[in-house]
Order: C-alpha cells, then sequence, then structure tokens
C-alpha cells in the first residue's frame, strides 16, 4: 500500500491534480494505460473542475473501484452492483475520516475567489489537505480491493 500511496503522493506533486493521482497509481497494478487514464481523470481535479464539488482524490477512488471491478466480473450489471456498492462503502469511510466529500468543505476556502486562492497558499492546503485526502483514499482502496 505505501508504494501506491507514495507512487499518488509523487504524481500529485509533479502538477497532475488529487484524481489523475489516485487513478494512476493503479495503473499498473491494474494493467491499466496511464496515460488515458490521465487524459480521462482530467476534469475531476478541484471538487471537478475546479467547482469544489466531490474531491478528487474521491472521485479517483470511484474510478479505481470501477476498474477492478471491471476486471473481476464479466457482465455490466454485476460489475455495476459491485461498483456501486463498492462507491458507497468508501464515502462512508472517508465521510467517517473528514465529515465530507467536498472539497470545499474540505479545503476551507474557495479556490474560485482571490481570497480562497490566497487563503490556500498562506495556509499550504494541497501540502496538508489534499495530500492527507489521497494518501486515505488509497488506504481506503487498498483496504476494500485486498
Amino acid at each position: 500500500m505505501e508504494n501506491i500511496q507514495e507512487q499518488a503522493i509523487n504524481t500529485f506533486r509533479s502538477g497532475l491534480n488529487c484524481a489523475q493521482a489516485v487513478l494512476t497509481a493503479y495503473s499498473e497494478k491494474l494493467s491499466f494505460d496511464k496515460d488515458f487514464a490521465i487524459s480521462v481523470s482530467c476534469g475531476f481535479g478541484g471538487g471537478m473542475g475546479r467547482l469544489q464539488e466531490t474531491c478528487g482524490a474521491v472521485t479517483g477512488a470511484f474510478m479505481v473501484l470501477g476498474i477492478y471491478n471491471s476486471k473481476q466480473y464479466v457482465e455490466n450489471k454485476e460489475r455495476k452492483d459491485k461498483t456501486y456498492f463498492m462507491v458507497r462503502d468508501f464515502n462512508r469511510k472517508f465521510t467517517d475520516i473528514y465529515h465530507t466529500t467536498s472539497c470545499k468543505g474540505l479545503l476551507g476556502c474557495d479556490l474560485n475567489t482571490d481570497e480562497g486562492q490566497q487563503y490556500a497558499k498562506d495556509h499550504n492546503v494541497h501540502g496538508t489537505i489534499c495530500e492527507k485526502c489521497i494518501t486515505d483514499a488509497v488506504g481506503i482502496v487498498e483496504e476494500m480491493i485486498k
């Protein structure tokens, strides 16, 4: 697990967003194209296009769970049912830690304002809050798919 968490954090620190970081950390383990994963998850950072809705680490984890189940089950209904169950379970576990999955709620600022940007910079929210969310998202996924 530590290796995947480290990969995710290193990817985030390299400039990719939180969703990209979580999703691509699983490219080798789940055998999918990393470049395609970077592309498909691009719009999910910042709570989905900086809408600051669902945290990108969470949506990245949801994508990982979908890929995981697609490799486990042949029938789409079974894939969907298992994935929906795991998404709800992940959401509960993440919310138990943070009390929300909202990017804005997690960061405590609005990244779409100058004040929010300054707050994020002054409080290093990417280095503290975002990285913790990424690490915990990977930890929850690892616990679920072991």
